[in-house]
Order: C-alpha cells, then structure tokens, then sequence
C-alpha cells in the first residue's frame, strides 16, 4: 500500500510527493533549507540551509507517524563540495548517537542560492 504524505510546516510542490510510505518505509524526497512559513532559504551559509532542510524532514517525518530515531539511509547533496565541513558540523548535530547510514554526491542542478537538498529512508517496523 502507498500513502502520499504531506505537511504545510516543509515546502512542497505539485511535481512531487514530500513523502510516500510503502509498507513500513517512508521516504522523504530531496528537500532544500527552505522555510515554509516564508517560502524563502533559511540563510546564504550551508549551516543555516542544512539545519533548515533537517527541520523541513523532521516536519515530514513527524507527517509519516515518524522521527529521526526511525531514519536508515541520508542522502545529502551539496552545491558546493567545499561546504561539506560546514554541512557535517551542522548534520553531526542532529545525529548524535548511532546514526543512520548517509551518501553526499554533488547536487546535478543549479537552483539559484540553495546549497544543500537532503532526502531520507525512515523504517517504522
């Protein structure tokens, strides 16, 4: 079975789903450091757009009948790869204890100031 998951508390768009659970899974499409209540980035540094974007996850997480306890997978996509110090300090605070598996690669498409899209694997079993 497949549940369209939705929040007004992280950005969306009607090109894409911010979450689907299949099963015991949900997962979160790449989300970016913006706010929702603005509809504006965060901030112009990868510490602000990475704190952000983890609080737009956990809002959908939250959605799904989920928390970042339940997370496996993080995957992260960087503008830049020189932020990615920035990006891990920031990170490294949300994901303290036995974190979840995770992958950075480069972010493909240049969206005018947004440094940073993290999508996430949450299991509910």
């Amino acid at each position: 079975m497949r549940q369209i998951i939705s929040t007004p508390n992280a950005p969306g768009s009607p090109l894409y789903s911010q979450a689907v659970r299949a099963g015991e899974y949900v997962y979160i499409s790449g989300t970016a450091g913006i706010d929702a209540s603005t509809g504006t980035l965060a901030g112009s540094t990868i510490q602000e757009q990475t704190r952000q974007a983890l609080t737009n996850c956990e809002a959908i997480l939250h959605a799904a009948g989920a928390t970042l306890e339940d997370v496996v997978e993080v995957g992260v996509l960087l503008m830049s790869p020189t932020d990615f110090a920035g990006m891990n300090d920031e990170y490294a605070t949300w994901f303290r204890d036995a974190p979840p598996s995770r992958s950075v690669a480069k972010l493909g498409v240049e969206i005018p100031g947004v440094l940073v899209s993290i999508r996430m694997t949450a299991f509910l079993g």
